[in-house]
Order: structure tokens, then sequence, then C-alpha cells
């Protein structure tokens, strides 16, 4: 059985390794995300069961952050990570409704504890996981709870990590997307190899959703800046 899926939001690549590989080691699932734009893309497109939030981020703090996720998700538990006396005295005084916070440095442990606690209080083990929506974008639909691609009517089989590509563009339809928001978002912030990987997966996908993948209408290139998904809709043939 699938452990439940935590997400853990901090700028600190070692903090966020260990406190991963701890979670891990405990059965739970782990993302991870360097900054908070960044979570809050992975929280919209798999919801977490509970976020650790650093209050101290660069661009959009955990404070910011935290009223994203209350505004669009639920009872999402999130914990407060703080290395800063200050941030502590400013979640307390304006009493944000996060379900903990935990300073550190911290012992490993102490946050293991913090996490059951949370979860159990949230009932969150006993509810069934809510679905995300299915998005069209044109002729192309996503449903991210089945796991399935339907493109002018017909249906792909597309393996994982081109289908978290093309979610990650779906959910962004009409934008670009970076490459470094694609590597973060699908890969994950630990990803340390090469950027080319999104090349590869954007042009085994142009084969698959594409009437001629050396003109894309649905997956197009923003030459310098990244990818964008378009709502092409494939002409009736006569």
């Amino acid at each position: 059985m699938m452990g439940k899926h935590i997400l853990v939001v901090d700028d600190d690549t070692l903090m966020r390794r260990s406190i991963g590989f701890k979670l891990e080691q405990a059965g739970y699932r782990v993302s991870t995300a360097g900054s908070a734009e960044d979570g809050l893309a992975l929280a919209r497109r798999d919801r977490p069961d509970l976020v650790l939030l650093d209050v101290g981020l660069p661009g959009m703090d955990g404070l910011e952050a935290l009223r994203h996720l209350q505004l669009e998700m639920d009872n999402v538990p999130v914990i407060f990570v703080t290395a800063r006396r200050r941030e502590l005295d400013t979640i307390l005084g304006l009493e944000l409704g996060a379900d903990a916070y935990i300073t550190k440095p911290f012992n490993p442990d102490v946050l293991l504890a913090h996490v059951r606690s949370v979860l159990r209080r949230s009932g969150s083990a006993a509810e069934p996981p809510s679905r995300p929506e299915p998005i069209t974008v044109g002729d192309l639909t996503i449903n991210p709870a089945a796991h399935t691609v339907e493109v002018a009517g017909n249906m792909l089989a597309l393996p994982a990590k081109e289908f978290a590509v093309l979610h990650t563009l779906a959910l962004e339809a009409g934008y670009v997307v970076t490459m470094d928001d694609l590597l973060n978002q699908v890969w994950g912030a630990e990803f340390s190899g090469e950027p080319q990987v999104v090349y590869v997966h954007v042009r085994w996908l142009r084969e698959k959703i594409e009437d001629n993948p050396q003109e894309p209408k649905r997956l197009v290139t923003v030459r310098g800046v990244g990818y964008k998904l378009m709502p092409y809709i494939r002409p009736q043939s006569k």
C-alpha cells in the first residue's frame, strides 16, 4: 500500500534530501520543491496529504504559499519549518492556520512525530484522496485520476514521465512553461541529470499527439524559453 504523500518545500538542498530520506524510510511518498512556486505547481498536479513548508523561501515566501494552499485546497495540513525566531513570531502573531511548526535544527524523530500527529488530527488517513479533475485543451483531454489521455477521440498510452510533462503543460495551457519549471515539476528539485531530457520527452510526446510532429500545433516551442500547450482542434476530414 502506498504511503501518504508528503510535499517538502525548502530551498536548502541538503535539508530537502535529509527530510525526504527520513520520510521515505518511514514509508511516506515524498515530493520535493526548492521554491513556493514549484511547490504549489506540484501540489496542483499531485495533491499532497501534508506539506512541510519552509517559511524563508526566495521569491514567494512560505506565508504567502500557505494562503494559496488554503484558497486552492481544502484541508491540506501544513507544518511550517523555520530557522529564525523572527519568522516564528510572525507565524504565531498572524495565526495563519498552519497545523504545526518546527524550528531548525530539529531532531528527525521529532519531525516524524509532528508529521504523524498532524496526519492523525487531519483525519486524512480515514478519508479517500480527492481526485483531480480532467483537463481539456482543444481536442486533447487529460484525466490525471485515470492516467489517461485522449486526442481527437483516440486514447493514448503514455509512460509516466511523458504524462507528467503533458499534464504540467496542460495546467498552464496557453502559457509558456520554462525548461527549468518543467525540470523542477516533473523530475523534481533533486534532479541532477542533463536538461536535454526535456527535449527528448517533448519529441516523444509530439510523435504521439501531433498530426505532423515536424510542424506541431498542440505542443509548441517558445524559442529560448520553453514550451506551451495550445488548444488545437484537428480539422474534420471531408
